[in-house]
């Protein structure tokens, strides 16, 4: 009785949690200034999972209803901002270019795994997507009262690298059949989920989710898979994170965390599962070599590897 009466005090109190007014907060906002970016993410992010087990873990979404309200402000110091690794600008989507936008889990390494691909990845970023609230904050996707899930968004060039290879990677980089969160990081800020811009993404992310669910052994995948227009009522599917989290574990002094739990499986053979119509169109532009090679292994080691894209010649037979 003891721990439902503090589950639900913390449940009531949530979307306060982290109110600049509290002293151990400001220490946190802070550390994460310009001048110290990495010492206190970690803290917040256990408190946060640390709220989701004391409430239950796994208790699913709020509703839209039930969501903070957000601000009309974007957040501050994207526009501009450089990516860390490829140069380019985080807000641009070239001319031709496509998006991609899903989450894994802990978004630093699910979006080291991206701007490591060894071509065609104009930028990655990192970002609070498929929620309620309007342009949240770190802070607030973390209370698990945004509905925001933690997101990366991949801007590439569909004539280099095909939305298959980005989706291989999303599915072998997690287990998706974790519901509400990866490892030790618990709650609807972590699950897993895809969400799709055209009805070709759609086909190919449903066609190859029932694939690899064959693949791990008919365990059930959790994945949620939606349209980013469902979110245009809620201000829109994506927003961007603050600028000390994107390309986290390239910059000086980051730590190499990652709770994200590969299984060591393989998506099934393209051609098994793409419907017929679209395998020319979506074929896949990465060989089998790459994945032997490059591909996840089972537990997360994304944080070892270095943080340039990997060299072509490294998988060339």
């Amino acid at each position: 009785m003891k721990n439902l009466a503090l589950a639900s005090l913390i449940l009531s109190h949530r979307a306060t949690a982290f109110s600049t007014a509290s002293p151990f907060n400001r220490s946190i906002v802070n550390a994460n200034s310009n001048n110290n970016p990495t010492r206190q993410p970690m803290a917040r992010r256990m408190i946060g999972s640390i709220l989701d087990l004391l409430s239950g873990g796994d208790g699913g979404m709020i509703t839209p209803d039930q969501a903070i309200k957000g601000r009309d402000q974007p957040m501050a110091g994207i526009d501009n901002l450089r990516h860390y690794v490829l140069g380019n600008k985080l807000t641009e989507v070239p001319e031709g270019y496509k998006e991609a936008v899903f989450g894994n889990g802990c978004f630093w390494g699910s979006e080291k795994a991206m701007w490591r691909m060894p071509k065609g990845i104009h930028s990655t970023a990192v970002g609070y997507c498929a929620g309620y609230t309007k342009n949240p904050t770190y802070n607030e996707a973390c209370s698990s009262m945004t509905g925001h899930t933690e997101g990366v968004r991949v801007v590439y060039n569909p004539e280099e690298i095909s939305f298959v290879d980005i989706l291989r990677m999303f599915w072998e980089s997690h287990d998706p059949t974790q519901y509400m969160g990866q490892g030790n990081d618990r709650g609807s800020q972590y699950r897993s989920g895809f969400y799709y811009f055209d009805d070709d993404q759609r086909r190919l992310i449903e066609a190859s989710k029932a694939a690899y669910e064959k693949a791990l052994g008919d365990r059930e995948i959790k994945t949620e898979i939606a349209s980013a227009s469902d979110y245009d009522k809620y201000g829109g599917l994506w927003y961007f994170g603050e600028p000390y989290h994107q390309q986290y574990l390239a910059k000086p002094g980051a730590r190499p965390y990652c709770s994200a739990q590969p299984q060591g499986v393989s998506l099934p053979p393209f051609e098994e599962w793409c419907p017929e119509d679209l395998q020319e169109k979506h074929k896949p532009t990465l060989p089998e070599a790459f994945w032997k090679r490059h591909g996840p292994v089972r537990g997360c080691s994304v944080v070892r590897f270095d943080n340039e894209p990997i060299s072509e010649s490294s998988y060339a037979s």
